[in-house]
């Protein structure tokens, strides 16, 4: 994929009228959209603009802004992208509101404990995060990342005349593959949150992602680069003690709430094989306890491993 370096201009330029600038999609919260570019590939962007020959783009994968020539994107294909996503998210709120609709009865219910998934079961009534398999639930589990210096990048600070190169933090899971195993056909996730203290709730968290409006929790789909007996699912830089860049490769992840401290995220594309971690994002940073599981490309998707 692109990568071109960030712009020092944060100011936003509204793009002409021949590219108009996505609206908001109703019923959730987008967590990102492609930007398409000529060669097939995409930047995966909170938002976009345009100025003369120049686009200038807010990556979700380096979290900062970058700028391209306006020449090497597809604005047909990104059209038509953005086109897709508004059309999928509105089938998801007619979907949300046939469900709630449905979930009516004369009978005075508790709203969360009653609550209904995409496929028609009942979302248990404890707090975590859920992971939704057509009828199937399962809750899942958090693990704990770890930090570990790059040894290599050490070796080439040791040698290195000028102390220039920058150090790399490795974050990681232990064991090349999660224990818990989804199928990505039917997949969505729902994540139950504790009620805010009321004597705290000037402190309730707010998402942090540049554009988004929603309160709740700003969680991203993360996948993990397998290396041995480790899953890497982020690598920090930092030069003379301070971090100057992390780096994770994120999959596009829609955000819903559909009950008080009830919120669904679904997929925004389809799953590859592969190592994975829900992890929430907060003002410092990465949370380092995460919700992992592992993907299969045959059969077995969906068994826990024994």
């Amino acid at each position: 994929m692109a990568q071109a370096p960030p712009g020092p201009d944060t100011t936003k330029i509204p793009p002409p009228a021949q590219e108009p600038a996505t609206p908001a999609l109703p019923g959730g919260s987008p967590n990102g959209k492609r930007l398409v570019l000529t060669n097939g590939e995409y930047q995966l962007v909170r938002e976009y603009t345009r100025k003369g020959d120049r686009v200038r783009y807010f990556s979700l994968e380096r979290g900062d802004w970058e700028e391209i020539p306006a020449s090497m994107i597809d604005w047909a294909a990104t059209q038509k992208a953005e086109a897709a996503t508004v059309a999928h998210n509105e089938a998801e709120s007619k979907k949300l509101k046939q469900q709630e609709d449905a979930s009516r009865t004369d009978m005075a219910l508790d709203v969360d404990a009653s609550l209904m998934t995409g496929a028609g079961t009942f979302l248990p009534s404890e707090e975590g995060m859920f992971a939704v398999e057509g009828k199937k639930i399962t809750h899942l589990e958090q693990a704990e990342l770890e930090s570990h210096r790059d040894k290599k990048q050490a070796l080439k600070q040791i040698i290195t005349p000028i102390p220039i190169v920058p150090g790399k933090t490795n974050v990681e899971l232990t064991g090349a593959h999660a224990k818990m195993r989804l199928d990505p056909s039917h997949l969505e996730f729902y994540l139950r949150e504790a009620p805010p203290d009321p004597d705290k709730v000037s402190q309730v968290r707010h998402s942090s992602r540049p554009g988004d409006t929603m309160g709740g929790p700003d969680v991203e789909l993360v996948r993990a680069s397998v290396k041995g007996n480790k899953r890497l699912f982020q690598q920090n830089k930092d030069l003379f003690g301070e971090k100057i860049d992390e780096d994770r490769k994120t999959v596009l992840l829609q955000r819903w709430e559909v009950a008080p401290n009830v919120y669904r995220f679904t997929l925004g594309e389809q799953l590859k094989p592969g190592e994975y971690a829900l992890a929430e994002i907060t003002p410092d940073g990465l949370n380092m306890y995460v919700w992992d599981f592992g993907v299969e490309g045959d059969a077995k998707a969906g068994e826990k491993k024994k």
